[in-house]
């Protein structure tokens, strides 16, 4: 049920605009506290509503069925009814967490305006650990911490149990799965460089899900982050009326706080992921050492310096070519082509200086890659998409195997699409990709491949070229896309050039007179207030 007026103003349409309202009065509760601390402080609250709303509407729906005389449930022993309400197996049976009573929303939010609300969030947090082993060490436990205002954390409780779950349960978990998001992405910003290393912009997660369509199969994201990649994916499945179960994933994130964010992302939205034991360093750890996987999804770290490379010159993952000391760009991928499976597809960001850089064997690296064909499509994006980096970015696929009997054959060709016009700005410093964008560069991908009602391909000039190997090899294998479309063809405007020149000269010459005027004006004023030039 809805309640407070934040939730019940958007709870009708498929359009959360209180999401910005509730970030606005959430922001406002955070004083002075860091937004990398009380990212926690706020993330953990949403996640802890999220589970006993969870708990209460199955509670809730255990409570009818016994109630009911003939129902599958129904038993006539004494105390049976109760013994069933209160089994934690019919619960996990539904991928919903056991939530003790002491950590249920109804009794914290009750207790909001106490001063001990630290304390008693704290123990919530334990109880829940303890009785869900699936979350141990995930949950956010320092609500107690004397620089936490209990005032501020209190209103912030009630702000939150303002997040209707409405009638249904499908919708609940759409709610609060987006104000986790929308949070996630608004810290992110708040946070600037360190931001963006736990959260891909929503809209290039989706163009490269749209794009490599995981449907099937196993899914990895060697740097997960706040696991975006697999959230999207998952959305993509439910969209095309594809199962859930159909794909198996697989991370692994090196921060221990965003490990934890991750699991507690992929936990709110009921998702299996097999994220490791642990976070770890993908490279001197790698938790999935034998993983083949049939998708990879990446936004690693742009031009990482501090990797541990010089520990790493004769590691068996660099096939193509031992990646430098000093960036770590070549090296993310090499491991991923290291575990693609034979059918396998990748879609990762990397910075614009991974087409062309030629420092330090880089060039070569990417030269054995092109060689290999394993360069499946590139795609230069527009700037301003990230948070807390200016550095431009661009798209890269690899696929093992572009014969893909599905497809057409595109053996020793690139699909090159330069994105870089496409996108709005949302604010005074970020873009993003438009639906349209993310199904133009999508459709114009599926075409090439020749997938079955994609339509025809062809190249437009100043946006997308299929190149041959021979046309890149010419190029010097850079891979930058704006050295291939060519220039965008501009339409004629029918108007013959003499006309034209001659009403452009006419125009400029009244723009020179008005110039002159102002000029004349402004140095008559300066002189009358003694500032002659």
């Amino acid at each position: 049920m809805a309640r407070g007026k934040i939730a019940a103003e958007k709870n009708n349409g498929a359009n959360l605009g209180f999401e910005e309202k509730l970030w606005q009065a959430a922001d406002k509760m955070r004083g002075h506290m860091n937004p990398g601390d009380y990212k926690h402080v706020a993330l953990g609250l949403i996640f802890l509503k999220y589970i006993s709303d969870a708990f209460e509407a199955r509670r809730s729906y255990l409570s009818q069925e016994v109630a009911k005389t003939g129902s599958p449930m129904f038993v006539k022993e004494p105390g049976a009814r109760e013994q069933i309400i209160e089994d934690p197996d019919e619960y996990a049976a539904e991928n919903v967490f056991w939530v003790p009573e002491k950590a249920r929303w109804s009794f914290l939010q009750a207790r909001a305006k106490q001063p001990t609300i630290g304390k008693l969030v704290d123990d919530a947090m334990v109880a829940v650990e303890q009785k869900n082993p699936s979350l141990k060490g995930i949950l956010f436990k320092d609500y107690a911490n004397s620089a936490l205002d209990k005032q501020k954390l209190g209103e912030l409780i009630d702000l939150i149990g303002t997040i209707g779950l409405g009638d249904q349960e499908s919708r609940s978990k759409d709610i609060l799965g987006r104000v986790y998001e929308y949070f996630l992405s608004r810290f992110a910003s708040a946070e600037g460089k360190k931001g963006g290393e736990f959260y891909t912009p929503r809209c290039i997660v989706r163009l490269l899900v749209e794009m490599i369509e995981p449907y099937k199969g196993r899914v990895y994201d060697p740097c997960c982050g706040s696991s975006g990649m697999f959230v999207q994916s998952e959305e993509f499945i439910l969209a095309h009326g594809g199962r859930i179960g159909d794909l198996s994933i697989f991370g692994q994130e090196s921060n221990p706080t965003t490990w934890k964010l991750a699991k507690m992302n992929l936990a709110l939205r009921g998702i299996e992921a097999n994220l490791g034991p642990h976070h770890g360093d993908t490279f001197h750890n790698d938790l999935h050492r034998d993983l083949k996987a049939d998708f990879i999804l990446a936004n690693p770290p742009f031009n990482m310096s501090d990797w541990g490379g010089d520990r790493l010159r004769n590691d068996v993952r660099w096939k193509y070519g031992v990646p430098p000391v000093g960036n770590a760009n070549f090296a993310w991928v090499e491991h991923m082509v290291h575990h693609l499976a034979p059918q396998g597809i990748a879609a990762f960001v990397l910075a614009n200086g991974s087409m062309s850089s030629n420092q330090s064997g880089e060039g070569d690296i990417r030269k054995n890659l092109i060689e290999a064909d394993l360069v499946d499509c590139m795609i230069a994006l527009p700037g301003q998409l990230f948070y807390g980096t200016q550095i431009p970015a661009c798209l890269w696929f690899l696929s093992r195997d572009k014969k893909n009997g599905k497809f057409r054959d595109r053996r020793g060709q690139t699909l090159f699409i330069d994105a870089r016009k496409l996108g709005r700005m949302v604010d005074r410093t970020h873009k993003e990709l438009a639906d349209e964008d993310i199904q133009r560069i999508a459709k114009t991908y599926h075409a090439w491949r020749g997938e079955k009602d994609a339509g025809k391909y062809e190249d437009v000039a100043g946006f997308c070229k299929s190149a041959e190997l021979k046309d890149i090899e010419q190029h010097g294998h850079v891979l930058t896309p704006g050295r291939f479309v060519g220039a965008e063809e501009v339409e004629d405007d029918g108007e013959p050039f003499e006309d034209k020149m001659k009403r452009l000269t006419t125009q400029l010459s009244e723009q020179f007179e008005e110039s002159a005027k102002l000029e004349k004006d402004i140095r008559e004023n300066l002189k009358k207030v003694g500032y002659g030039i």
